[in-house]
């Protein structure tokens, strides 16, 4: 199996539910996020690629016109933890690409969770 990446960055603001009140993560703060997207093929196409990847500009454009500076509580449906995003960005990123095999989501330089379907 091939496998390469692309890390995508955007910063946003958001506040957890569900917390104890006195927890930090209640308040509303923010995040420099990077996401990294991983693709996935058991064949190359016809130049060696698994995918070319400008053709990942589509993501590019979804992160940065959906969630760029913004409130992550206003844009997304659920409780915004990092779990939650990658498992969400997996699913609207491989309807975009179907070579997408994996999302990490990092809040900051040392956390970082990741989403993988259990068949992959």
């Amino acid at each position: 199996m091939y496998t390469i990446s692309k890390e995508f960055h955007f910063s946003a603001s958001h506040e957890l539910k569900g917390l104890p009140e006195d927890h930090p993560c209640t308040k509303l703060h923010g995040h420099n996020y990077i996401v990294k997207v991983e693709f996935s093929n058991a064949v190359l196409n016809g130049v060696g690629f698994v995918i070319d990847y400008r053709e990942l500009q589509p993501i590019k454009a979804w992160i940065d016109n959906k969630l760029d500076h913004q409130h992550l509580n206003n844009v997304l449906d659920f409780n915004p933890t990092a779990e939650n995003m990658a498992k969400y960005f997996y699913e609207k990123f491989k309807e975009l690409i179907w070579q997408t095999s994996a999302v990490e989501v990092k809040e900051t330089p040392k956390t970082i969770a990741r989403y993988e379907p259990a068949n992959n």
